[in-house]
């Protein structure tokens, strides 16, 4: 078995040594997410990563609106390809916050160095994307194109490649892939096209600050609506949000 390198990987060992040593059996209820986070003392988006995690690993069974039960006891056994993966990956909430810290300062650079070709470039994205949700598409080709062309403004390979980096440990995550495939309702992504919208105009204006506040301000939207849509517990969720980093935006 292997040792953890992030606290919701250290939390799902927590708490699939819980399930091994007996104390439930198949077909119980774990305890809700937030007493689980009161007990452990971690956020309830870190609990959540360590259940998709068990989830991952086919040991319990996540139901919207009713809860989390165990539906396989795990075995002391060699480590397997999964729990690898599952090692080598990091939670979706991690890298949505290592997103919002580093797509917000590559876009607030982009303003100060995008040209009329980009922004060309950019709306021809967004038309990729607007083009998908009319045609009810899961086609996420637009968004990682916009995403890609922002970093693309900036005119430096390095910016280019830790962007093309992000997008490539969420298309390869298991864990990020887990939490939308609990996702039926695919509306949301028309407000996150609107998001897309107001961070050209940022950007087509070259106004650094509000590039930079946009697309911090759609990576928060993003978390808040991956929680909300995601939520095993209980309908009425209560509008929790993932904690946001706090690091005021720049002038």
């Amino acid at each position: 078995m292997f040792e953890p390198k992030r606290l919701y990987q250290e939390i799902g060992m927590k708490l699939r040594n819980e399930l091994h040593s007996g104390r439930y059996q198949i077909g119980d209820r774990l305890p809700p997410e937030r007493n689980i986070a009161e007990q452990l003392g971690v956020s309830r988006t870190v609990v959540r990563e360590a259940l998709i995690m068990l989830e991952l690993e086919n040991l319990i069974d996540v139901r919207k609106g009713s809860g989390v039960y165990v539906v396989k006891l795990p075995e002391q056994q060699q480590e397997s390809q999964l729990e690898q993966a599952i090692h080598e990956d990091v939670g979706p909430f991690e890298l949505l916050q290592a997103r919002q810290l580093l797509e917000s300062d590559i876009a607030a650079f982009a303003a100060t160095q995008v040209t009329k070709n980009g922004i060309g470039q950019m709306r021809q994205a967004l038309e990729l994307e607007r083009q998908s949700l009319l045609a009810d598409e899961n086609n996420e080709e637009g968004d990682e194109l916009f995403h890609r062309l922002i970093a693309e403004a900036t005119q430096n390979s390095v910016l280019v490649d830790i962007q093309h980096q992000l997008w490539l440990r969420r298309k390869n995550s298991p864990m990020w892939q887990k939490l939308h495939s609990r996702i039926a309702d695919t509306s949301y992504r028309r407000f996150w096209l609107d998001d897309h919208l107001r961070i050209l105009a940022a950007l087509q204006h070259k106004d650094p600050k509000s590039a930079r506040q946009a697309v911090w301000q759609h990576l928060e939207n993003v978390k808040e609506t991956l929680l909300e849509l995601s939520d095993i517990e209980d309908p009425e969720f209560d509008g929790y949000l993932f904690s946001s980093i706090p690091v005021a935006i720049g002038e």
